[in-house]
């Protein structure tokens, strides 16, 4: 069956309210850790993981920073206009960050049925003592979204600054509570780098740095990539299959010695930390497969949602994939393959690199159960289970979980 015609019924189950952690624990790497091997459960604890991988492994995380995307503006009127940002327009993330006195973000728009076309809402921030005039207008209507136009006086100021000064940290909707001054910390790994997501990589949560010094100490490696994490994360399946549920594209980055890692094989066994990791990663085949066919223009290279199905039977090997993508960003003379993935993993994906994720406890009825179920089969009800019955916290603050594939 194509993973088209898969019922979103078969992903669900009961999770009570109260099982779902609206707090992190006080100390990160506390977390209990479920590990399901050939179908096998066993309980543990998050810092026993440097004691549960071997010498030789390798670990792939996801260094995004989650920015303040979250921004409340009042009409003069007093009528309140949420505002989401999800992308930048016509630059990187990173450039979007540094950029100013002014920028335009494609958004998510709370209330915008009071917010007429161009009209500019004011907002005032203080910077270092001073006032800064800052406004935000809508200029254009995308499908769902919107194009908003973000300015302010001070050209020395940047649109990361002004983030930090006007922003929330958006926490998942189903905690069900503002965010507070803890979140600005918890809300993001110990070794988030680049500002773009709109959500935390959880399942990377529960590393701490006395984690990553066992982990060195113990012979296993650690390998960086970016995904900047959208709003999409959040967006519940609600048709019937999968076919009418869309993904949305998100920008991610591999430098060039992940992927010569990947080549050649240079690790005993490949988890990755989190399902952000394992879409990037699972990304990199399919992309290759378009170079070496014919089917990539010369732009940036995109993984759509279902193409992965068309390589089930692809006999062009994973070292053949890596390689041509190497020579992509040779021939540009890249450091880094840029490019933006809206795959779905679901039953019968075949996995090319991944042998073990680690991850946290998905909601009912959500694309990352379904990832889940495509990565270790039809035992994954009974993985649920167990976390269910033995008091696991479930969700982005939640417990993890160490799933090796079946």
């Amino acid at each position: 069956m194509h993973p088209r015609n898969l019922s979103i019924d078969s992903f669900t189950y009961d999770l009570p309210d109260e099982r779902i952690a609206k707090f992190p624990l006080p100390e990160r790497d506390q977390s209990r850790l479920l590990i399901y091997d050939k179908s096998k459960i066993t309980d543990s604890f998050f810092h026993h993981l440097p004691n549960v991988l071997q010498p030789g492994d390798l670990i792939i995380l996801n260094n995004t920073r989650v920015i303040p995307a979250r921004i409340i503006l009042y009409k003069p009127t007093g009528g309140a206009i949420e505002i989401f940002c999800l992308d930048p327009i016509g630059m990187s993330h990173q450039e979007a960050m540094a950029a100013g006195p002014g920028v335009r973000w494609k958004c998510l728009v709370g209330g915008a049925k009071k917010w007429k076309l161009d009209q500019a809402i004011g907002i005032v921030i203080q910077r270092n003592n001073v006032s800064v005039q800052c406004s935000a207008a809508c200029v254009q209507r995308v499908n769902d979204a919107f194009i908003i136009e973000f300015s302010w006086d001070n050209p020395s100021m940047v649109f990361s600054e002004f983030l930090d000064h006007a922003g929330k940290i958006p926490l998942p909707p189903y905690f069900n509570r503002d965010a507070q001054l803890s979140d600005l910390e918890r809300y993001q790994t110990v070794f988030s780098k680049f500002q773009g997501s709109v959500a935390a990589p959880t399942a990377s949560l529960h590393f701490t740095e006395r984690v990553f010094t066992e982990l060195t100490e113990n012979g296993i490696q650690l390998e960086e990539l970016t995904l900047h994490v959208g709003a999409g994360t959040f967006k519940p399946v609600s048709s019937e299959t999968l076919n009418g549920h869309d993904m949305h594209s998100e920008w991610f980055s591999v430098p060039r010695s992940t992927l010569l890692k990947l080549r050649n094989k240079d690790y005993n066994r490949l988890i990755v930390a989190g399902t952000t990791s394992l879409r990037t990663i699972e990304s990199l085949y399919g992309l290759g497969v378009q170079l070496l066919r014919g089917r990539a223009g010369n732009g940036m290279l995109s993984h759509t949602q279902w193409e992965a199905y068309d390589y089930i039977d692809e006999t062009i090997t994973p070292e053949e994939a890596l390689d041509a993508l190497l020579n992509r960003i040779e021939e540009q003379g890249n450091d880094y393959l840029h490019a933006t993935s809206s795959l779905l993993i679901a039953p019968p994906f075949r996995f090319r690199f991944a042998d073990a994720l680690i991850t946290n406890y998905h909601q009912p009825k959500s694309t990352l159960l379904v990832l889940v179920s495509a990565f270790v089969g039809e035992g994954w009800p009974d993985i649920y289970n167990h976390a269910l019955n033995n008091n696991y916290r479930f969700l982005s603050y939640g417990d993890s979980s160490l799933l090796w594939r079946r």
